[in-house]
């Protein structure tokens, strides 16, 4: 069961559906400040991957991703990770500023990479990362969980496959988290280590928008980000919003914000709303507001035929995993193409980098 209260330490657990036999598939984590890492070898897992050992310089890291996983060795450094030759892919969710290096080294080392998001801070480092990745033939994966790690935007991206909408003209996202400052350190709170929230939680929502409107690239017409509230991290922002137009003339709007209160039952109130030229869907990701116990998983749809609502929590399942797995041992793109990955990233690091600086009561 995933944890609901923290968006840090939120870890889906879903069925297992193995891809691979068991030894075929072998993966190492090092890297483990963020508890993304748990959900992110935790699908790996259940797609029938190994996970073979795990490190991180801090012990306190290391003694709870032993608690998660005892059946993993913890290594004495990375080097041991990375020199290991039957470890096929590295699973890393170190600080945000510091993915892109780790990055370098797994690939260096002849394996694949999979990083939490943001998978980068920088430009720079986006372009590190893509000729890195053209001269090794390596795979720079990214864990966008919000939708590859969620049952709702997994069936909602199926229904758009089908056509169930029409062609899709607008995705409309939000995405607000609860801050839970006193369990943050303090290189949270200072820009250049984590990008700005545009390019930390915002890259959940462009890689989205590119995915649910079939777009390979696009234009950000505005964005704006904010310190409303906390004057003590003044490097914070705790609201960002942002409009793109896609190269297929679609649109997408995202807000972002560390502003949800202790009184709701979960993390974020993340939603999603998708507009076709045939109809709409709507995704209460984690709950239903005032209803407790429901879970997440809340789909609706509404088209030229029918007016639906699907509870998917618990049906449909994590694809992504398998198929990135097998994208490994294939060298095939089928999970999410590694242009897609950097697209979503560099158009959030443009946003994070062109925002007007809103001024405010608060802090202005």
């Amino acid at each position: 069961m995933a944890e609901t209260s923290d968006g840090a330490v939120y870890a889906p657990v879903g069925k297992p559906a193995p891809v691979v036999k068991p030894g075929e598939f072998v993966f190492s984590a090092a890297g483990l400040y963020h508890g993304h890492i748990y959900g992110m070898c935790n699908g790996l897992i259940e797609a029938g991957g190994v996970l073979k050992s795990y490190y991180d310089p801090n012990p306190a890291y290391m003694k709870s991703f032993a608690a998660r996983f005892p059946a993993a060795k913890p290594a004495v450094s990375e080097e041991e990770v990375l020199d290991d030759g039957a470890v096929q892919l590295v699973a890393g969710a170190c600080m945000t500023s510091e993915r892109c290096a780790l990055g370098m080294r797994v690939m260096s080392a002849g394996k694949d990479y999979f990083t939490d998001k943001a998978p980068l801070t920088t430009l720079e480092q986006l372009a590190e990362a893509r000729s890195k990745v053209k001269k090794t033939g390596r795979k720079y994966a990214v864990y966008y969980s919000e939708r590859i790690h969620v049952e709702s935007a997994v069936f909602a991206g199926q229904l758009v496959e089908q056509g169930a909408i029409g062609r899709v003209l607008q995705v409309v996202g939000f995405g607000p988290h609860r801050l839970g400052a006193a369990g943050r350190p303090d290189w949270f709170f200072v820009k250049k280590n984590y990008g700005g929230i545009l390019c930390d939680i915002g890259s959940h929502n462009i890689d989205q928008i590119l995915h649910y409107t079939g777009a390979r690239d696009g234009k950000v017409a505005h964005s704006q980000i904010a310190n409303y509230n906390h004057p003590q991290y003044p490097e914070l922002d705790d609201f960002g919003d942002c409009q793109i137009v896609l190269d297929n003339n679609a649109t997408g709007y995202f807000r972002v914000d560390w502003f949800t209160p202790d009184g709701l039952q979960m993390w974020g109130d993340g939603r999603l709303f998708i507009l076709g030229t045939e109809g709409f869907i709507e995704q209460r990701k984690y709950m239903n507001l005032g209803l407790k116990g429901q879970g997440g998983g809340h789909v609706f749809l509404a088209n030229g035929k029918e007016e639906c609502y699907y509870h998917v929590e618990g049906k449909v399942g994590f694809p992504y995993f398998g198929q990135l797995i097998l994208d490994c041992l294939n060298r095939t793109e089928n999970a999410m193409t590694q242009e897609h990955a950097f697209k979503a990233a560099e158009l959030a690091l443009i946003a994070q980098r062109d925002a007007h600086v809103l001024e405010t009561s608060g802090n202005g």
